[in-house]
């Protein structure tokens, strides 16, 4: 049997429970561990340490809302704004074939953290799912969040 080995993500198998929000925790934090690759008046956008794929994005709003409809105006106008640059961005660094951006809104959804919406902006590549998940349950991300923060830093 072929092994793929990954051993930079091993720490994230040993993470504690949250015991805060993470995008409360990450909003104002500053430093590459928080892995924010840009902020803007109302919103910030910062690499998943569970990516899907490479480049895999979260954008949210500053503050701590659980669906959509109960940001101001500004706040929605901004993490949409945001997401453009972002989408825009990974288009120019990673050249994907296509995007998957979205929201989890609820826990039955899927969202990790429920309390606080977020975006999530995922490059997609021709080919990208192939087996390994369906045979071996597993998914290769070929590059490390270091490199992303690196490359995609604004």
């Amino acid at each position: 049997m072929d092994k793929l080995w990954a051993p930079w993500r091993s720490k994230y198998l040993y993470l504690r429970k949250h015991k805060e929000c993470i995008f409360c925790g990450n909003r104002r934090s500053k430093g590459k561990k928080r892995y924010i690759i840009e902020r803007s008046k109302y919103s910030f956008a910062m690499l998943n340490l569970y990516p899907y794929n490479n480049g895999h994005v979260m954008v949210a709003p500053y503050r701590h809302v659980k669906s959509p409809e109960l940001l101001t105006d500004a706040e929605l106008l901004d993490v949409m704004k945001l997401v453009n640059k972002v989408k825009v961005l990974l288009g120019k660094k990673l050249k994907p074939h296509g995007f998957n951006i979205g929201m989890n809104i609820g826990k039955v959804s899927g969202a990790g953290f429920a309390g606080h919406i977020h975006m999530h902006i995922v490059p997609r590549w021709i080919g990208d799912t192939n087996f390994m998940p369906m045979t071996a349950n597993t998914k290769v991300v070929s590059e490390s969040l270091e490199a992303m923060l690196k490359l995609l830093k604004i």
